[in-house]
């Protein structure tokens, strides 16, 4: 009797630690160990120097995992509370950033950006022409803050018809971690270029967001990084995302890697500004570039993202959300299947997109090959980070897309 009640005590035990197995929240932990099998295998077969992925389901931690390495020369092993830069994901904090000040009742979306940047009150624009050239002609209408965060604006990164303008005014690079002046200073002279396209024609990927965060400066009354580590990263509990590194971090920041049309890793040239460390950690550390500049983990990220999942707070209403996760594009087509909002990728489509995901999705990813989206109907939100640029030949996106939803149960 008392061996029968040891071993009913032991079952009961298994019994309540099973309740707690990733399985029944919904996620399988045997096939969610298929994700440790493929992201070993492209550390060792040499395809990505590591990575970090971290999977959150209805609320809850289910995968967070280092492999590889931070700096794949030196030996020094990735972490989980590795530093990356992540590029344009930036563009969906600031563009929060935005959404804030309008509920605070600082500026209407829907305004035109010369009310805040007067030098975007009368923009130009540049016309291709049918010999090679290109004519100037004055902007169809003003354009409007929400433009900037749909990207409908018509700005580019400077590789329109009027490239060689873009060029000689040193404008033509969305890195601005090297610039010895605010932003503000930056995009002052943006608003005097040629721009690629008409206000509200068609979909420009560019400086949009460069452009939000000197407006949030100017309608905010401070810099753009203190109102995002006051008004974001604090509330969040986003401790390691800043525009340049605190010299006391600067062991955790993952080292950028190029990935040759051959499919070698190598170190960036030496003259380029990802080479090592790169600016966002010995540079002048005066320019905030809301479109790129921001650093962060798999961890701060998450926070950020699971905050706009669950509706916002503490930063955002819930209205202000639906509004940033529902396409905003119309009659503009972005790429079949995926619309865009107020700083997010929307999905609308799954199957016109031939990807495993829900209606509803709001994702994006930077240059330095990052990658995140949140599966509104699954309660799910993917952060994946590794630090390559360029990334030629990879399929690492796709891969680790279908591991995550192969393991929902």
């Amino acid at each position: 009797m008392p061996r029968t009640r040891s071993v009913q005590r032991r079952l009961l035990i298994l019994a309540v630690c099973a309740l707690a197995l990733p399985s029944l929240a919904g996620v399988s932990p045997e096939r969610l160990a298929r994700l440790d099998a493929f992201l070993d295998s492209y550390v060792d077969e040499g395809k990505i120097p590591g990575a970090v992925l971290q999977i959150t389901h209805d609320g809850r931690t289910v995968y967070h995992r280092a492999t590889g390495f931070r700096d794949r020369d030196a030996g020094a092993a990735m972490q989980t509370d590795t530093i990356f830069r992540i590029a344009s994901m930036s563009k969906a904090v600031v563009s929060a950033a935005v959404l804030m000040l309008q509920e605070r009742g600082a500026l209407l979306i829907a305004q035109p950006v010369g009310e805040v940047l007067p030098e975007y009150a009368a923009t130009r624009v540049a016309v291709a022409g049918d010999d090679g050239g290109y004519e100037i002609v004055d902007a169809a209408r003003p354009i409007t803050i929400r433009d900037l965060l749909t990207h409908t604006a018509g700005i580019g990164y400077g590789s329109g018809p009027a490239a060689e303008e873009w060029k000689a005014a040193g404008l033509q690079h969305w890195y601005f971690g090297h610039r010895d002046e605010p932003i503000r200073e930056t995009v002052r002279r943006i608003g005097v270029m040629p721009m690629d396209a008409q206000p509200g024609e068609r979909w420009v990927y560019g400086y949009n967001t460069d452009i939000l965060g000197a407006l949030v400066e100017v309608a905010s009354g401070t810099t753009l990084d203190e109102f995002l580590a006051t008004e974001i990263f604090a509330p969040l509990g986003m401790t390691d995302t800043s525009f340049y590194l605190p010299p006391a971090k600067t062991d955790r920041l993952a080292v950028v890697y190029s990935r040759t049309p051959t499919g070698e890793l190598v170190l960036p040239e030496a003259n380029t500004p990802f080479h090592g460390q790169g600016h966002y950690v010995a540079g002048p550390r005066k320019s905030f570039s809301g479109g790129a500049g921001l650093l962060s983990t798999t961890a701060d990220y998450t926070r950020f993202l699971e905050a706009i999942r669950r509706g916002g707070g503490p930063i955002l209403s819930r209205k202000s959300v639906e509004l940033m996760t529902t396409d905003n594009l119309g009659d503009i087509e972005l790429a079949p299947g995926l619309g865009f909002g107020l700083g997010f990728g929307v999905v609308s489509e799954p199957g016109v997109r031939g990807e495993l995901g829900s209606p509803g999705e709001f994702n994006w990813g930077g240059a330095y090959h990052t990658l995140y989206w949140v599966d509104p109907v699954e309660k799910l939100t993917v952060v994946y980070m590794t630090q390559i640029l360029p990334a030629w030949g990879l399929d690492d996106f796709g891969k680790v897309r279908a591991l995550v939803y192969q393991a929902i149960d």
